[in-house]
């Protein structure tokens, strides 16, 4: 039997709309001293917008800060903080690796300086790492809200080539990594939605081990987070065409990898950063990106990052991590949460996309390590698409498994790096 929460083949349900939770007070760090008052209030907020999920981020080291300890107080705090959200009426899905967030790394003591070694690879590292995933699933998986499980956030940045000190892997490593820690969710949590969370390393950079295939195979679903200062704004403008239909296109391109036709994509993180765009466009684009989003078929579900602002209390985070929210520091709803909201709402009466139009070749070559530099911003398929879409014809792409003369595109990536710029 299917679970309630597992994604649903026929397409019949509607598209799921969630937030990424940051907590209005200490952040991630409010994990240290949790209060589930101040959580249920954040989270009732954030279901007065019309989301029916949230996505939470535990922070590892205080999950595992041995690697033969795993703190019992610490799963615990995690389940409270889903049976809150139970209360609210929200579903949760789990992430399990912290890991990177908002430019900062959560990487236990036991992997770093004097202990350093390699998380993907080492087989010490794995199994301890795998436990952990195991133990969290496990004391989740009774919830009745509970989604499921991610494998961290964005943890394949540890192993990219512009990473200040990336951890080394190949093609082969990282599949088996991931597969590995798949299989640990799956264990501890039967039944639910288990995906793998890739930056955009993943889908563009020719050179990083975690590729395409490996996104749209592995897990219950294939989840992409889209990011316009990946490029995309700085090299066609705030409210260009671009910027209105990256998602979509981003979709797009992740069905084209997909194995089988009905597997569900989820836009798991999208957001509207005031380093490319105005105070005043953000509203324009938080519409456009779900309007545009639901014209994909396949989407499950759209969760926006994030709910509330970083405190400016908080030092040496990137100036855009203060204005993300959709609340304020202070609680107060803004203009992003105002068109959000609305989105929501307007999404209700949509209907079902159309079968897409022509599809856009994308040849990555016949090696396993893809090249797909062609289809990151400005490169020659992600114009030859947006050119077809700009016309009308509601493009998608078709992965082609032959070398072919292509250009690459820009390859910042959305990662921290592209973070460090003025708000």
């Amino acid at each position: 039997m299917m679970s309630a929460h597992a994604p649903d083949p026929t397409g019949t349900r509607p598209v799921r709309f969630g937030v990424n939770y940051t907590p209005r007070t200490g952040w991630f760090h409010s994990w240290l001293d949790l209060d589930l008052d101040a959580v249920g209030e954040d989270l009732a907020a954030i279901a007065s917008l019309g989301a029916d999920h949230v996505r939470i981020f535990p922070l590892w080291p205080l999950l595992q800060p041995n690697r033969t300890l795993i703190r019992p107080r610490g799963l615990d705090d995690v389940r409270a903080v889903v049976d809150v959200a139970a209360t609210v009426g929200l579903d949760v899905v789990v992430d399990a690796l912290q890991g990177h967030l908002s430019s900062f790394d959560f990487i236990p003591s036991w992997l770093t300086t004097w202990h350093r070694r390699n998380m993907f690879t080492d087989p010490e590292v794995v199994t301890a790492t795998a436990a952990l995933v195991r133990a969290l699933a496990e004391r989740v998986a009774g919830a009745p809200n509970l989604l499921g499980l991610t494998l961290g956030n964005e943890v394949n940045q540890f192993s990219a080539s512009n990473h200040p000190d990336p951890d080394a892997v190949d093609v082969e490593q990282a599949s088996t990594w991931t597969a590995t820690l798949l299989d640990a969710a799956r264990q501890g949590a039967p039944r639910g939605l288990h995906t793998v969370a890739n930056y955009d390393a993943a889908w563009f950079m020719d050179d990083h081990a975690f590729t395409p295939d490996q996104s749209a195979e592995l897990g219950d679903a294939t989840v992409v987070h889209s990011w316009i200062f990946d490029g995309t704004g700085q090299r066609y403008g705030a409210r260009s065409y671009e910027v209105a239909h990256r998602a979509e296109y981003y979709l797009e391109l992740a069905r084209a990898f997909s194995p089988a036709p009905q597997r569900p994509l989820w836009l798991q993180e999208v957001g509207a950063p005031r380093s490319i765009l105005e105070e005043a466009d953000v509203p324009w684009f938080v519409r456009s990106t779900v309007e545009t989003s639901l014209d994909c078929p396949e989407l499950w579900g759209i969760t926006w990052w994030c709910s509330h602002d970083v405190s400016r209390d908080l030092a040496d985070f990137p100036p855009l991590e203060h204005t993300l929210g959709l609340f304020d520091e202070h609680g107060r709803i803004k203009g992003a949460g105002d068109a959000f909201r609305d989105a929501i709402a307007g999404a209700r009466e949509s209907t079902p996309p159309a079968p897409r139009g022509r599809a856009i070749a994308l040849p990555v070559g016949p090696d396993p390590l893809l090249r797909r530099s062609a289809a990151a911003p400005g490169g020659s398929v992600f114009e030859e698409w947006m050119d077809a879409s700009r016309a009308g014809e509601r493009p998608t792409v078709e992965v082609v498994r032959e070398s072919a003369e292509v250009r690459a595109g820009d390859t910042r990536t959305g990662g921290a790096a592209a973070t460090r710029v003025g708000a």
